[in-house]
């Protein structure tokens, strides 16, 4: 993930802050809402349909949006002491001194948290897929401020 300026390290974002991937929840959300109308207005308009099998498709509808609202949950939400990580079905809470560093490598599909345990944590609000140039921002903010938190002395710090 190569800074914008050779050596310049970004300026760490005011907490709280979220990170989401915004546009593909956006999709993901509208796909939903779409997904919901046209198949109960399907539903709806088959002649020959008993009610039972209009509420199949009404609960098809709702099943695959539970999927993709699934799919729209994720995000990182950096707080003063420390870091949520939301994936698609897990939470987990960090202490700024658990992460050792934030990696983006190109291909990766989403951000990794290398942590003080040799573990490493995907954390799926801050991908690249349809907003590369944003997802590259929010690394280098959320490694920014995994720097600055996890330094010696900053706790005692005032943000």
């Amino acid at each position: 993930m190569p800074d914008a300026t050779p050596g310049a390290q970004p300026e760490p974002p005011a907490l709280p802050v979220t990170f989401r991937p915004g546009r593909t929840r956006a999709v993901l959300v509208a796909a939903a809402v779409a997904i919901l109308v046209v198949i109960t207005a399907v539903a709806l308009a088959l002649p020959g349909l008993g009610p039972g099998e209009r509420l199949s498709f009404v609960l098809t509808a709702l099943v695959l949006d539970g999927v993709l609202l699934l799919l729209a949950r994720p995000k990182v939400v950096a707080e003063e002491s420390g870091v949520t990580v939301v994936n698609l079905t897990r939470t987990r809470r960090l202490e700024w001194a658990e992460i050792v560093r934030v990696n983006l490598r190109s291909g990766d599909p989403w951000v990794f948290l290398d942590l003080g345990d040799g573990t490493s944590l995907p954390a799926l609000g801050i991908q690249p897929g349809i907003a590369k140039q944003r997802a590259l921002a929010d690394a280098r903010a959320l490694r920014a401020l995994a720097e600055d938190r996890s330094a010696p002395g900053a706790g005692s710090r005032q943000h």
